[in-house]
């Protein structure tokens, strides 16, 4: 049995990886151990999947000509050498991140230790730490073929196990039923993530009856944080966050949706078309997130800005409407689904730790 040291946190595009690696670790007689801050969504997601979760402090590069960029570099060597101190007393195998606040600390301290490290970035387009890491190893994974890390592995984006499920057939018209919608409507899924989509719910909400016109339902979860009343009536059916997601893209023809990387990642693993609204703020990650598929000819890209109702009617609704047109972007957008990431990035994992053993 070996122990990993599974670094990362902040964002879902970070946790959600570390927890799909960590189980397959786990499954496979291994020990993981999480590495993380006390702030990110990591202090409330590792312990309810029942991983032991370490912190050190959040630690965010300053942006701007300051005392804290002064001071940045010895706040990055304490907390280093604080996860130096982790690997050796928790004699740590290999150490695997995900990007996030606690990531740059656990890469340097894999090499101030010697310890074998893999890295997964999430995003096509890497942020700090992982550009880091990138530097200070050879195995290093991506989940989008048009990523800026050169020479890495294409792992793909580790999702949840019952949306892979659901990619093998799931019966769309039960789906619809089971959420409350009629079942031989097209449906179009409205999603912007967990904290939603503020521009993306009030364009849906006011091109509602061009798009029941049009003959097209729609299930909108508008995040927890959007203060909107839940509503189920004929046409539509709204809700703050969805528990079955696997279930709501079974029942679904297209999607409006942000494009995060795990996002992307389940719309391509289940053939889901979708219409991709990057936000826009940001480097511009979740634009080139999308961009291989759209590519591809399985989904559309619009700018936030340009996401109105004009659009919705002009452009939107026409491609729903198209059946077969629909089934192509389907078949397109399955075709670069990458279902067995987990097991491609645990495959990637278990090489780094068998070449340093044998070297």
């Amino acid at each position: 049995m070996s122990r990993f040291l599974l670094a990362g946190g902040g964002t879902g595009g970070h946790v959600n990886p570390l927890l799909a690696l960590g189980q397959f670790l786990r499954d496979s007689g291994h020990e993981a151990i999480a590495l993380g801050t006390k702030e990110g969504l990591e202090s409330r997601l590792v312990p309810n999947r029942g991983f032991e979760l370490l912190t050190i402090p959040r630690l965010p590069l300053p942006r701007k000509l300051s005392f804290a960029l002064v001071g940045f570099p010895f706040r990055l060597l304490a907390a280093s050498l604080k996860v130096a101190r982790i690997i050796r007393t928790r004699d740590i195998d290999c150490v695997v991140g995900f990007g996030g606040y606690a990531s740059a600390p656990a890469y340097i301290a894999a090499k101030l230790t010697r310890t074998p490290l893999v890295v997964h970035e999430a995003n096509a387009l890497a942020g700090f730490a992982n550009k880091l890491g990138a530097r200070l190893t050879s195995f290093v994974g991506v989940s989008f073929s048009n990523s800026d890390l050169k020479q890495a592995t294409l792992t793909g984006m580790p999702i949840r196990a019952e949306i892979v499920k659901s990619a093998s057939g799931y019966d769309q018209q039960q789906a619809r039923v089971e959420l409350g919608l009629d079942p031989m409507l097209p449906t179009l899924l409205v999603t912007g993530g967990s904290l939603g989509a503020k521009s993306i719910n009030d364009t849906v909400i006011q091109s509602l009856e061009q798009l029941n016109a049009a003959g097209i339902q729609v299930l909108h979860i508008v995040g927890d944080k959007a203060d909107l009343e839940e509503i189920t009536r004929p046409g539509y059916r709204r809700m703050g966050y969805c528990q079955v997601m696997d279930v709501a893209i079974a029942a679904s023809n297209f999607a409006v949706s942000r494009a995060g990387s795990s996002t992307v990642s389940e719309f391509t693993a289940t053939g889901l078309p979708a219409l991709y609204v990057p936000y826009p703020v940001g480097n511009g990650e979740q634009r080139l997130n999308a961009l291989t598929v759209v590519e591809a000819g399985g989904g559309l890209l619009v700018a936030d800005r340009d996401f109105t109702p004009e659009f919705v009617q002009s452009s939107l609704i026409p491609v729903i409407s198209h059946a077969n047109g629909l089934k192509t972007m389907s078949k397109n957008a399955k075709s670069l689904g990458i279902v067995d990431a987990t097991e491609r990035l645990g495959a990637l994992v278990l090489t780094a730790l068998d070449t340093n053993t044998r070297d």
